[in-house]
Formats: C-alpha cells, structure tokens, sequence
C-alpha cells in the first residue's frame, strides 16, 4: 500500500492583514421613519443603531469586496499573486453560481487562486478564518482571503417595522498567513436548526416561479414584495445573550485564557443590548476595549466582524498584538467564536 507523502503547511497561523469599505452614502433613522411607525430615540434605544451605509448601484457585492481585499493585502504587506485561496461569507450576491469569489479573485490578480464562497449568515467571518486556518496549516494555501460581504440593503422590507432599521452594506476581509507561534485559537463553532425559523428569508426564489401572486407577500401598495430578511426579535435576542455567552466562554477556555488577559472583545455587530449583556455576562473587565461599531454602520452580518476590527485599528482603540475574543451568531442559527491575536 503505498504512503501518502504528508502536508507541509506553516507551525500556526495568523491574520496579517484586514481591511474595510463602507458605502459611501450614509442614512440615517431619519430616512428609515419614512416608512415606518416608529421614532429615532426608539431605534436607538432598542439596537443602538444611529446611521447605516447602504450601497449605490455600483457598490455591487464583488467591487465591495475588491475595495476591503486590497486594503487587507496592503496591510499585510504581501502581493495579490500570493494569495492562494479566497473566501468569501455573503447571504447576498444574487447569482447562484459562479461564485462571488472567482470573480474577485481574478479581478485582485491573484495567480488562480481557489475561490469559493460559503453561506453561514452573521458566522460566517469565523467559519471563513477557521477555513483559512486549516488551509495555512495543512499547507494548500500560504496565505489566504477572507470576506465578509453584504448588501443586506437589497433584502430589507422598509415597511417591516421589527427589522427596517437594522441592516446595512459593506465588506470586510483578512489576509490569513503562516505564523510562529499560535495566533488564531481553537473554534467553537456549532448549528441549532431547530431554530431556524427565527431569522430567515421570508419567500425563497422559486416562489416567484409560480405565477401567483396569491403565494407572494405584497407592499402597502399591493405590489409585490421582494424576499426579506425576517426574524422574531426576542426569540433571537434571548439565544444571543444567554446562549451566545456560553459560546464565548468556551473559546476563552480553548484558548487556555481568561477575561483578564483580553485587550479586545469583538461581537458580531447585531444589537448594542445584546454587546452589552454579553459583557455584563462574561463578566469583562474594564479595560477590555469592546467593538460597538454597530452605531454607524448597523448589521451587516458576514462584514461585522472584520469592519469593526478595522475600525477599532484604524483609531487606535485597539492595537497590533491586542488579544480579542471574536463571536459571530445568527441565521441557522449558527455560531463561531475563537481568540485571535489582531494584525
């Protein structure tokens, strides 16, 4: 029986890069009360949200993602022609197939790298990192591209008043590489399908199929609708606080850490109460710097993560070597929180 000769990857792996974008135009709650009951101080009060991008016709998912890719290869001070693998976690690029990915690899020129794309909704910049980690390690990629990308614009019905206010647009991404010693902990990662129904699309595409409008949702005006991301608030908010802590918890412990020894916490990017019950849950000390970027850029799920890292960095908040717990959680639902040592 003959041997397969083993894989030769790097000892560990680390992020080396990240990078942003957000759309240039800015909306505030202001524009959200056109088509909703309800009022600023409200919207505040329930999500912490103040302002969100949303993106213009050519801020399509792929130039997005291009725009946070370079800026993440820049940062981590390599050329696109050595990323060997790209990523990308979005719930909104429209075309099934190809993926996302391949254009976006091509378009970096990247020297055909592999490019696929991976559906785990707000998770889905931590199930791309542990992708990317395994990639660096097990040796098929020296370094890797991972996006998170959304146009949640697209999927948000204006007149649902529970999710009108909460979603925004734009990309975030990492380059993954070879490290010395650890810098990506272990992940806890896991699915809870017998939830899924507390965030969902409200139609799926086939539904459209059928030429009746009797099986679509229809608007105030009685056209009809397009699919939306829908979900029942406190059923998710009760999961993410008690569940969701847990799950961090447990990534300290993988990690062999406790909340002392973190410089930075980074939640997914979904609700000021929910960040801030889970501080209060884990218990964190004070001079643990906590991303609350939701404020001015609202949900944008796969992207929360890696935009409001950039962000933390770019203002000096946090800083290169910072210890950070990230955690992302929803749609599924699903979950993945691991301790990285920030570029």
């Amino acid at each position: 029986m003959a041997k397969i000769k083993p894989s030769k990857g790097a000892p560990y792996a680390r992020i080396l890069g990240v990078g942003g974008y957000r759309p240039t135009r800015v909306v505030p709650n202001e524009v959200i009360l056109e088509t909703i009951d309800s009022s600023d101080e409200w919207i505040r009060s329930r999500s912490g949200i103040e302002t969100r991008h949303w993106a213009g016709p050519d801020e399509t998912v792929a130039a997005m993602s291009i725009e946070a890719a370079g800026k993440a290869i820049a940062d981590a001070g390599i050329a696109a022609e050595q990323i060997g693998a790209v990523v990308v976690s979005t719930v909104s690029h429209f075309s099934q197939t190809p993926a996302v990915a391949t254009e976006i690899a091509d378009k970096l020129g990247t020297d055909k790298a592999a490019a696929f794309d991976i559906s785990a909704g707000c998770a889905g910049f931590g199930y791309g990192l542990t992708l990317a980690k395994g990639m660096v390690v097990e040796g098929s990629a020296e370094y890797v591209l991972v996006i998170g990308v959304e146009r949640l614009s697209d999927l948000t019905d204006l007149e649902d008043r529970a999710t009108a206010f909460l979603f925004g647009d734009g990309a975030g991404a990492v380059v993954v590489g070879p490290s010395q010693e650890p810098a990506i902990g272990p992940t806890v990662w896991g699915s809870e399908g017998d939830k899924a129904g507390t965030i969902k699309q409200t139609v799926p595409w086939d539904r459209f199929a059928v030429g009746d409008v009797s099986q679509l949702p229809l608007d105030s005006a009685g056209n009809v609708k397009f699919p939306a991301i829908t979900q029942e608030g406190q059923a998710v908010f009760r999961w993410a606080v008690f569940e969701m802590a847990k799950v961090a918890q447990q990534a300290l412990d993988a990690a062999g850490i406790s909340s002392d020894d973190l410089d930075v916490f980074i939640p997914h990017q979904a609700n000021v109460r929910i960040i801030d019950s889970m501080v209060k849950t884990l218990k964190l000390p004070e001079h643990v710097t906590v991303a609350r970027d939701i404020r001015t850029t609202g949900n944008t799920s796969a992207a929360s993560i890696p935009l409001a890292m950039e962000r933390l960095l770019a203002t000096g908040e946090a800083k290169s070597g910072d210890t950070a717990l990230v955690i992302g959680f929803g749609a599924g639902l699903v979950y993945a929180a691991t301790v990285v040592t920030l570029p």
